[in-house]
């Protein structure tokens, strides 16, 4: 069979087996290809079917009502052109491209041209700054950056040896020195590659959103995310005909997850929504108007839908899950009430695809992220023992490897040794498995804290704070104790219509004491914004740090908000 053939069988047999897990688990094996590629061997031939090649692939609503839609005849169309175009100026297999746009159709074009000259992409989300774009230039080694015109001005001060390509998104600036994207509208329809695609050929370098130190450049290949994600397409549910909205925005792996090779993996359209500001009300409009059969959020758009009336949206879609960070019980249980669907969580990394998850049919123990996706063999690992156990470090048999998996953290061999030691990939994060084989989020192995002799768990207390009617988000950190060695510590972000204060702080701990055993209890609170990495991860280490300053025996300076204790409440003591 050719390749084509062979990944439509592998996709087909997980299709048909999407309710049945255990099957599933039993049953799949991940392709192997010596040579695939994703744009010339799957997304072309479904475009050059009569029946599916008319299918709408890519719809773009603008906030003013206006659309972009495309099929995938369409795209297929159209990124020849791109690739043609871009051939002609000297681009060349294994050439490294900054990506960075927004949510525009330029975006999908690009994707599609890329992988099929054999590029390497660097997606790049457009709020980076001078100083984040030298450092992608330099360790990606780009040579290429293809920009949109209201950015292409932050590329002055950035030195290299690089072209620009500028791509109109309504700011007309022209930059002299650029290629002027508009033109590729001659080039030809039809392309014809330079040589086949070798599967463990460099497709993507992603740069890490950096939660505790410096950016990781995690390298995919042509089949890692591209085969890969059959394993997301399994965890959603996704089928053929499914119109899917992902909220992520461009530059960051969770895009691509969502927005690139899951749907089209699975012949489904992607659908997106643009908007300034979040308005829950007008997304779900957006979502009846065109139909949404599925849905991926963090768990940051949840927790602000929840604040309207979810009973608005006439047609909910069916499959609905989140990602990036655990969701708590209570964002669950008001989808349920309003939608009749269970939002089902799932892990995966920039590093791989989904690993874990809550997967159609399932029954979801509510705060736990599920078992192990189909191809992937997940074990826990007791970091103090090097051994397997039901508490640990959440670690990846490499025999045989999953191909979901990265390829390595490009240029950094050090780095990459570390996460394969041993026979396993190291995630750095700290789960729990139950006697039925279901895994929990525990935390970051460098989150996770001891208070006295216990070890606390940051995400099990805020999944407790975040219960309480007016608490929006919540971070805990450990706050250093001459007693216990350190004490949980919250940092709380208001819901709409609470304003911070003593008495408020008193009934925030007060539940906690209620809801939480006594060595768990949240000691000391802090009402604020919380800081997040430029992806909207919660970078606990500032917090940390603060707490550090605060208690840790450095000099107090200007800039820490408010603490509220157990102590300050006399009905709290003990």
């Amino acid at each position: 069979m050719s390749v084509t053939e062979d990944f439509r069988a592998a996709r087909d047999r997980l299709l048909a087996l999407r309710a049945d897990y255990a099957q599933a688990r039993h049953e799949f094996q991940w392709p192997h290809f010596e040579e695939f590629n994703f744009a010339l061997d799957w997304f072309d031939q479904i475009a050059a079917d009569p029946s599916k090649g008319h299918n709408p692939a890519l719809v773009i609503v603008e906030q003013d009502g206006s659309a972009t839609r495309r099929s995938f005849a369409d795209l297929a169309a159209r990124s020849n052109q791109v690739a043609n175009w871009l051939r002609g100026h000297g681009v060349r297999r294994g050439d490294r491209m900054i990506i960075m746009l927004g949510n525009q159709v330029e975006l999908w074009e690009l994707m599609l041209a890329g992988i099929k000259l054999g590029i390497v992409l660097i997606p790049t989300t457009t709020l980076m700054g001078p100083a984040d774009l030298a450092d992608r230039v330099e360790r990606g080694e780009a040579g290429w950056a293809a920009v949109g015109s209201s950015n292409i001005g932050k590329f002055a001060a950035v030195r290299g040896n690089y072209r620009l390509i500028e791509i109109g998104d309504g700011v007309p600036v022209a930059a002299p020195e650029a290629l002027q994207y508009a033109e590729s509208s001659t080039a030809a329809q039809t392309f014809s590659p330079d040589a086949p695609t070798a599967a463990d050929e460099t497709l993507l370098l992603y740069f890490t959103s950096g939660t505790t130190s410096k950016a990781k450049l995690v390298e995919h290949t042509h089949t890692s995310y591209p085969v890969g994600h059959l394993s997301t397409m399994f965890w959603i549910g996704i089928e053929p005909g499914d119109v899917h909205l992902n909220v992520a925005s461009p530059g960051w792996a969770k895009h691509a997850w969502s927005n690139v090779f899951t749907p089209w993996i699975a012949e489904a359209c992607v659908f997106i929504y643009n908007y300034e500001r979040f308005d829950a009300r007008a997304l779900m409009e957006q979502m009846d108007s065109e139909g949404v059969t599925s849905f991926c959020a963090p768990p940051t758009v949840w927790r602000m839908l929840i604040q309207a009336d979810l009973t608005l949206l006439e047609n909910p879609p069916t499959k609905v899950v989140s990602a990036g960070e655990p969701l708590n019980a209570e964002v669950i249980d008001q989808v349920q009430r309003a939608w009749g669907q269970t939002i089902r969580d799932g892990f995966g990394q920039t590093e791989t695809t989904v690993q874990v998850a809550n997967t159609p049919g399932q029954p979801v123990k509510i705060g736990a992220m599920g078992q192990p996706l189909p191809g992937y063999d997940v074990v826990l690992v007791d970091p103090n023992t090097g051994q397997e156990a039901d508490d640990g470090e959440l670690c990846l048999r490499l025999e045989p490897r999953p191909v979901g998996l990265m390829k390595s953290y490009y240029g950094d061999p050090e780095r990459t040794a570390e996460a394969f030691r041993g026979g396993y990939y190291h995630t750095g994060d700290m789960a729990s498995r139950d006697e039925h084989g279901i895994i929990t989020y525990v935390g970051r192995d460098d989150d996770v804290f001891k208070s006295s002799d216990y070890r606390l768990s940051p995400f099990e207390l805020e999944s407790v704070l975040i219960q309480h009617p007016a608490v929006a988000e919540a971070a805990v950190v450990p706050s250093p104790d001459a007693l216990k060695l350190s004490v949980p510590k919250a940092y709380v972000v208001l819901a709409a219509g609470h304003e911070p204060g003593p008495e408020l702080a008193e009934d925030i701990l007060r539940y906690c004491r209620e809801h939480l055993a006594p060595f768990k209890r949240i000691r000391r609170l802090e009402f604020g914004i919380l800081p997040k990495t430029i992806s909207g991860k919660i970078r606990r280490v500032e917090l940390r740090h603060s707490e550090e300053v605060r208690h840790g025996g450095e000099a107090l300076h200007q800039g820490l908000g408010i603490e509220y204790s157990e102590t300050d409440f006399p009905g709290l003591k003990g």
